[in-house]
């Protein structure tokens, strides 16, 4: 399992959100780009990009300073927040972005995405879905920034894609997220089950290294900790453990057309 550290951008600032909570908002004074010097030092070899005022309205205002994040960093970005198009996606794989995260688009009209998928290649891109349990434990999706709720669930989302069609899944548990609570470990033992050819990325709630231990001990392929890497609650030497060795995406639109 490799750690993806999360830098969650709003009006080209850093901040953090408590359960998806927009009016609950938490500002870090370190820049965007010092933040991605900070885990280039940890040796990240990839960082997960959130542009919070894309994924709430579709207008993608951090998309400069995301593209200018992309260009000059050393590192691979995995970027996602208010991409609803193919133009949106060829964009930012063209600005060097290495994987592409669609979230909305991806619940509400699975069959043009899949068409990207087919386009882009599945290992740049990946599918993210924002649940929240029900009191029957049934992970439901929500879209547009976690602010709209639906009757989908995680599983029927992914039943709508062909099989085989999807490589990266980015699942959060928005009622974990930002609480340092502790990740979802039945919801992501359950995904595992029932999709074992996916590659899960699990988000929400990650504490600790102890936190990571345990999502690779189910079969997680990823780890997105925003807050407790922001906060530096999981030392380097904890860290190292949990770093990919293969730095760069495998594949690219052209080599899936051709």
């Amino acid at each position: 399992m490799i750690l993806l550290p999360s830098l969650d951008l709003r009006a080209g600032r850093c901040v953090r959100l408590y359960q998806g909570d927009f009016a609950n908002e938490t500002p870090y004074a370190i820049t965007p780009a010092a933040l991605l010097r900070r885990y280039q030092k940890l040796e990240c070899k990839w960082v997960h990009v959130v542009d919070l005022d894309g994924a709430q309205d579709g207008v993608r205002l951090n998309a400069g300073l995301i593209e200018s994040l992309a260009r000059y960093s050393n590192m691979w970005l995995q970027v996602g927040g208010g991409v609803r198009s193919a133009p949106a996606v060829e964009a930012l794989l063209d600005a060097g972005v290495g994987r592409v995260v669609i979230g909305s688009a991806a619940v509400q009209r699975p069959q043009e995405v899949t068409g990207w998928l087919k386009c882009f290649g599945s290992e740049r891109i990946c599918l993210a879905f924002d649940v929240r349990m029900d009191g029957k434990w049934v992970p439901y999706v929500h879209t547009h920034g976690w602010t709209k709720g639906s009757a989908v669930s995680l599983w029927d989302a992914l039943a709508a894609y062909p099989r085989g069609s999807i490589k990266h899944v980015l699942c959060t548990d928005i009622g974990q997220d930002g609480t340092l609570g502790g990740p979802n470990l039945p919801l992501y033992r359950a995904a595992l089950a029932r999709f074992p050819d996916i590659l899960w990325q699990a988000s929400g709630g990650i504490r600790n290294a102890a936190d990571l231990t345990s999502l690779a001990q189910l079969g997680v392929a990823a780890a997105v900790s925003g807050k407790a890497m922001l906060e530096e609650r999981i030392t380097p030497s904890e860290l190292r453990q949990f770093l990919p060795v293969e730095s760069s995406p495998a594949s690219t639109c052209a080599t899936a057309k051709s």
